[in-house]
């Protein structure tokens, strides 16, 4: 065949593109694995940090082993049902009716104490928001939380995923007596033992979060009126 001649570019270049898409659709697959791993490990770092725990990537999975004694799901009416309460993807139970998400539940024991772990979702002012929200055994007090977000601006809503932020959470209470009230995020200094500030120059963010706090615990709140 004539090297020099159309045919022959021709040829050459399909066979170039196709051993490099295999070569690119091997490295992926075998990347894969450890792909999910680190997302894994990165999910359970953040429900670790709803209870004050810090952990690496390497130590993720033995610290939620050690923490974490008991995760299950709970349906709209406060009963277990079935399903693999980790593996569960909230983002995609957010887009379903109320009454048919699964619910996560994780339960933790520090310090020989029994917290509820329950994952939040929501929307902040430029994309998606979400954390987890730990609770302590009477769930209602809260022991501890943590936020993050897709997309919110640097130093404004970005704040949410701060310590100055969510450390404000703890010892907050989302009931009312018996009524779900959820943590209310104000602007100009929180009073009482439902608010919490908001964020300066991120209020919408703010609002965004006591909004997401308020809407997924009321529908766990059958579960959390369970003793």
């Amino acid at each position: 065949m004539d090297r020099q001649g159309n045919t022959y570019t021709l040829l050459y270049s399909i066979i170039l593109v196709v051993v490099v898409a295999a070569l690119l659709a091997v490295v992926s697959l075998s990347l894969q694995p450890l792909q999910n791993e680190n997302k894994q490990n990165e999910k359970r770092q953040n429900i670790l940090s709803a209870i004050h725990v810090t952990s690496s990537a390497e130590t993720a999975s033995k610290d939620f082993n050690q923490y974490i004694k008991e995760q299950y799901v709970v349906n709209s009416k406060g009963e277990q049902s079935e399903g693999d309460a980790f593996d569960i993807d909230v983002a995609g139970e957010y887009a379903k009716p109320a009454d048919q998400r699964q619910l996560p539940v994780f339960v933790a024991e520090v310090d020989g104490a029994k917290k509820y772990i329950l994952p939040v979702y929501g929307a902040g002012l430029w994309g998606p928001i979400w954390g987890y929200i730990a609770l302590n055994e009477d769930k209602n007090t809260v022991f501890g939380a943590f936020f993050d977000h897709s997309g919110e601006t640097p130093g404004l809503g970005a704040e949410i995923a701060t310590p100055h932020f969510t450390d404000q959470f703890q010892g907050k209470e989302i009931f009312d007596n018996t009524q779900l009230v959820g943590l209310l995020v104000v602007k100009g200094g929180a009073n009482g033992v439902h608010e919490v500030d908001g964020i300066s120059g991120g209020t919408l963010t703010s609002k965004g979060v006591e909004s997401m706090i308020k809407s997924y615990l009321s529908y766990y709140e059958p579960f959390l009126k369970q003793r």
